[in-house]
């Protein structure tokens, strides 16, 4: 009877999980209490949104638990399931570099067209120039300079971890992957100093509205990928992951490059090229 019961094909059918229940039920909490909280609809707003928030975070731990249980112990996770499983990440990266695209497309249509005459309001809104008068940019070769050097070392640390991985040596893998997380803490700690001492704010100007929301987001990102390595090493000390199966560190890797790629186009576009053109227009 057990052997008629195995399972004689490569694919995993998931067993039935109460996770996207409970994660769309508490996704629905948390938005109503931010909803209601920003509007001062109602005064248990914030508490509501706490509990969301408690219940997102708590369906992000269970139903990757069980992702890892599948593919650590289960043995569910075969050649063919992990090709869907990278398609399916790769279309995640996708749509994250769409979502920046977005914001690039918002400082640039700015920073291109201050002055644009089919658009009288521009003129107002900016004085005909970009960065608006009045707004101090940040100097690029200082502190987004050394963001730069530590994610780019990041970017080296992490392929260090890979290539351990793939030679079995744990100890490397571990080594790499601590250097890793706290360059990425570091990263946000200088970002965060970098913020408190802006010359700008988000309100009351598009600068600072398209700048603080495309690097914020950004940094947004780099405490994912930090808490997503940190997983990774938490899993490795754990004896996790073997040089022929390692999807999970692999799309930590994956993901944690495209956030280096990403703050190379934010330091080149919005520190460098913005710095650059308030330069000019202060030379004018």
């Amino acid at each position: 009877m057990a052997t008629a019961h195995a399972k004689r094909h490569d694919y995993h059918l998931v067993d039935p999980s109460p996770w996207p229940f409970v994660g769309s039920v508490s996704a629905f909490v948390m938005a109503l209490g931010a909803i209601g909280w920003m509007h001062n609809m109602f005064q248990g707003a914030p508490m509501l949104f706490g509990v969301g928030v408690i219940g997102v975070l708590y369906t992000m731990a269970s139903w990757w638990s069980d992702v890892i249980k599948e593919a650590e112990f289960q043995g569910d996770h075969t050649r063919v399931v992990q090709i869907s499983h990278r398609y399916g990440m790769i279309l995640f990266i996708a749509s994250e570099v769409m979502f920046f695209v977005a914001w690039f497309w918002a400082f640039f249509n700015s920073a291109l067209f201050p002055g644009d005459p089919v658009h009288a309001t521009r003129e107002a809104l900016f004085g005909g120039v970009w960065p608006p008068k009045g707004i101090e940019t940040f100097d690029p070769w200082h502190l987004p300079l050394l963001n730069t050097l530590i994610l780019l070392t990041s970017g080296t640390t992490v392929t260090w971890a890979h290539h351990a991985l793939l030679n079995n040596d744990r100890k490397g893998l571990k080594n790499a992957l601590i250097l890793t997380i706290l360059l990425g803490v570091t990263f946000s700690f200088v970002q965060a100093y970098e913020y408190s001492h802006a010359s700008f704010s988000f309100a009351g100007n598009i600068y600072g509205a398209t700048f603080f929301m495309a690097t914020g987001f950004h940094g947004f990102h780099v405490l994912i990928g930090t808490i997503f390595l940190l997983v990774c090493l938490i899993r490795a000390t754990k004896g996790h992951f073997t040089p022929t199966q390692h999807l999970g560190f692999e799309f930590a890797a994956w993901y944690w490059h495209f956030v280096d790629v990403v703050w190379l186009f934010l330091f080149v576009s919005i520190y460098v090229w913005g710095h650059g053109a308030s330069t000019m227009a202060g030379a004018h």
